[in-house]
């Protein structure tokens, strides 16, 4: 936004193309679409793999079920709930729906913690539990950039403001982002704390799944999934109405960019469930330049003075650690990519262990640990 106003722009993509032209300009409005139109993709996983286990709690709902098919429960809430609240042209209308997502979020975390307190005695630590970093820990920091990242709707949100300045820009950044690091820091370490190496990457997953508190949160996590779809896929159509139609939109185009773009994320959804690959990927190909390379860059650019000096030092530091991190995740993605490993498929193999104590009703899983960021990602708060 600084970088906005020192450019005289009001939009991410016309920052980008003022300060590196077209091509610039090219390469962030692709990159501005992909990550929230991958977003929508992993969204809808996690709605299928998460409300389907909530269905089977219902007497007389059991395998086999049409409810209990991830494929229908991803299409009928995308007809039902995510294509009507997509079809709004102004994003402002979905305050009270972000709202909702919030307090959805509030009880996810109870639910946690909870569970943190009254199971995680019952659980053995697993072998050097409480090891401060291991070897693919870079790979977290891609993760929690697909958590935090705000910056492809931050000029929506700014010029959404009763006063867009940038003193009330800097209070609603500097709160909202404040308290999602306070709610993912708590979501991690409740989480981890209670199954330790066991800890899957998608948080209900390391609860049984007759655990009526467990239930109670999959149902939160799944709407609350629900609710944040549609302000992503304000971002993709805001794209390519940039990109395509110079801004302006009629309602027929309104609508049959938002059906093709929903229409899309759903069809991949449904024919690819590895939630872990979707988030890595989308981590180190979207989030990352957006997040930490380009806003840095375009801010050096326009600014005054050495990159290694003054206020200049802080976007230089982050512009190079962007840059490393890039580079090294993206290694470790191809390697996963090409020995096809992927999060979800470990865990519904024989790989993992299913166990059971005496008068414990909770299962503990055996098998490799995902990070801890993982854990965390629904802390996020868009």
């Amino acid at each position: 936004v600084r970088g906005g106003n020192l450019s005289g722009t009001h939009s991410y993509q016309s920052l980008v193309h003022s300060t590196f032209g077209q091509i610039g300009y090219l390469i962030v409005s692709a990159l501005q679409f992909l990550y929230p139109f991958i977003t929508m993709i992993s969204y809808n996983i996690i709605t299928g793999d998460t409300l389907t286990k909530v269905f089977m709690r219902i007497q007389g709902v059991g395998p086999g079920n049409i409810l209990t098919e991830r494929h229908f429960v991803i299409l009928m809430s995308t007809l039902l709930f995510t294509l009507p609240l997509s079809l709004y042209r102004d994003i402002a209308k979905l305050g009270k729906v972000s709202l909702l997502s919030m307090l959805l979020t509030l009880a996810i975390l109870i639910t946690v913690v909870v569970r943190a307190a009254t199971l995680g005695p019952q659980i053995p630590a697993s072998d050097d539990a409480w090891v401060f970093t291991r070897w693919n820990a870079i790979r977290a920091v891609a993760v929690m950039s697909f958590a935090f990242i705000c910056h492809h709707n931050s000029f929506m949100i700014y010029g959404s403001l009763q006063e867009p300045t940038l003193s009330s820009w800097s209070l609603v950044t500097h709160v909202s982002v404040g308290s999602a690091v306070l709610v993912s820091a708590v979501f991690a370490a409740a989480g981890y704390a209670t199954f330790t190496d066991y800890t899957q990457g998608e948080v209900f997953e390391n609860y049984y799944r007759n655990d009526n508190l467990a239930t109670f949160g999959r149902f939160c996590y799944g709407v609350s999934m629900i609710t944040t779809f549609p302000l992503e896929c304000f971002v993709t159509r805001e794209v390519i109405s940039n990109v395509f139609f110079k801004g302006e939109l009629s309602n027929t185009s309104h609508v049959i960019i938002t059906l093709v773009i929903i229409s899309a994320a759903t069809a991949i959804s449904l024919s690819y469930d590895c939630l872990g690959i979707v988030l890595e990927l989308n981590g180190v190909l979207s989030a990352i330049p957006l997040m930490f390379i380009f806003p840095s860059a375009c801010f050096l650019k326009l600014s005054d003075g050495r990159w290694f000096r003054g206020e200049n030092l802080i976007s230089s530091i982050i512009l190079v650690a962007g840059v490393c991190v890039m580079i090294n995740f993206s290694r470790c993605l191809l390697i996963s990519v090409t020995i096809g490993l992927c999060p979800r498929a470990v865990v519904e193999t024989h790989q993992f262990q299913k166990k059971k104590r005496k008068g414990n009703p909770h299962v503990i899983l055996d098998g490799p640990c995902s990070s801890v960021a993982e854990f965390s990602l629904i802390g996020q708060t868009k």
